[in-house]
């Protein structure tokens, strides 16, 4: 049987040691998925790699003050949040800010939003559907406001845990579970009025 991989927690207590393997190993599990989160925040792919390496530098310079009895992903992400809200509000401050376009398990007149963010493609002819249906969930997540945008891509892209959401932003718990059904409401408004088949014919009729 081989050596269990150590958990992120041990390499941090090993990188705070001296051990500068134990930090690159950090970087190598978790760049891929952190850049990810990022990118769905700033839509900019050169901005994203700046950020990540902030990230990853901030996270050298403040390993010797990380709890290793607690989680480090929250942690990690709780870094990424803020650089990506500092670089966020530099943006808005050059130019306007996009304009507006439940809990997890909410149905909201009967739209599931994870339903909508984890379709399957069952058969190869339903792959152009399921392909415009991604690029409509990218555009209007891109068009919430950034604090739902945040919440959303946290709880839904990455899966993490109300209380870990609460960590990560900064904010209580119950804020981050009104602020994610506001979120889920908006895009599921935005989602609707997209799909509406009755809307796309009158403004086809409206166009003869």
């Amino acid at each position: 049987m081989g050596t269990a991989a150590p958990t992120d927690e041990r390499l941090m207590r090993d990188f705070v040691r001296g051990d500068r393997a134990g930090f690159e190993l950090l970087v190598h599990r978790h760049s891929g998925e952190l850049f990810r989160f990022v990118y769905r925040m700033t839509r900019d792919s050169a901005a994203t790699e700046e950020l990540v390496q902030e990230v990853f530098l901030q996270v050298s310079v403040s390993a010797a003050r990380f709890d290793p009895d607690r989680p480090f992903k929250p942690w990690l992400y709780t870094i990424a949040a803020n650089k990506t809200r500092d670089w966020l509000r530099s943006q808005r401050r050059r130019r306007k800010e996009l304009p507006l376009g439940s809990e997890m398990n909410d149905d909201l007149g009967g739209f599931r939003f994870r339903s909508v963010l984890a379709q399957e493609v069952k058969h190869p002819s339903h792959g152009l559907q399921a392909a415009e249906s991604r690029r409509l969930v990218r555009e209007i997540v891109e068009c919430l406001r950034p604090d739902w945008r945040e919440i959303l891509v946290l709880a839904y892209f990455h899966r993490f845990e109300y209380r870990q959401i609460a960590e990560i932003i900064g904010i209580p718990l119950g804020t981050v579970k009104s602020r994610l059904h506001a979120a889920v409401a908006s895009f599921a408004e935005a989602y609707r009025a997209a799909t509406d088949p009755s809307k796309h014919s009158a403004r086809a009729q409206d166009t003869d």
